[in-house]
């Protein structure tokens, strides 16, 4: 794979490096990865990188269009090698877990504004936002098995009923 991968640069113009190879590698294995993660990849396979030497590497990766950068808004930036495609995004609001979409309809771009302003439009970038089948599933399971609260006599007469920490709902969050 190391071979490919330096194949892969060289047909960019790209120098090889073995910190390039290694990140455009982790890269690769985890689409929609963030720089942090991309380091730990990285430092798990080289031993050392700093984090300027990967942020560099990921410039010169998007720059020459090998890796793609999206930045969905409050999250960190990701980084994928699908590229070409202007495919776009979805993105779980409670794990901010990120997933490929195909276009809605068409070619690059998929998608047309009612009006250009004059420009030639040749990317759209869509993200869809919500919430991922694990969290709805997570959130459902806690919703039906809060406890109720048990009242006591003193309730009945007119004190708010105990609740317990048990019978909060938390927002769950979860690891994809």
């Amino acid at each position: 794979m190391a071979t490919e991968l330096a194949d892969l640069l060289r047909q960019h113009d790209v120098q090889v490096t073995v910190q390039r190879i290694a990140v455009l590698r982790a890269v690769s294995g985890q689409p929609h990865i963030t720089a942090d993660g991309v380091a730990e990849v990285v430092r798990a396979e080289l031993g050392v990188i700093s984090k300027q030497a990967v942020y560099d590497a990921l410039g010169i990766l998007v720059e020459r269009r090998l890796v793609r950068r999206i930045q969905p808004a409050g999250s960190p930036a990701r980084y994928e090698n699908r590229v070409g495609d202007n495919h776009h995004h979805l993105v779980c609001r409670s794990c901010h877990h990120m997933v490929d979409v195909d276009c809605a309809v068409g070619f690059a771009p998929c998608l047309s504004p009612s009006e250009s302003m004059g420009y030639k439009i040749d990317e759209a970038e869509v993200i869809y936002w919500g919430h991922c089948s694990k969290c709805l599933a997570e959130a459902s399971k806690t919703k039906s098995s809060e406890i109720s609260p048990q009242r006591t006599k003193s309730d009945r007469r007119g004190s708010p009923p105990k609740t317990s920490a048990n019978s909060r709902i938390l927002n769950p969050v979860h690891e994809p």
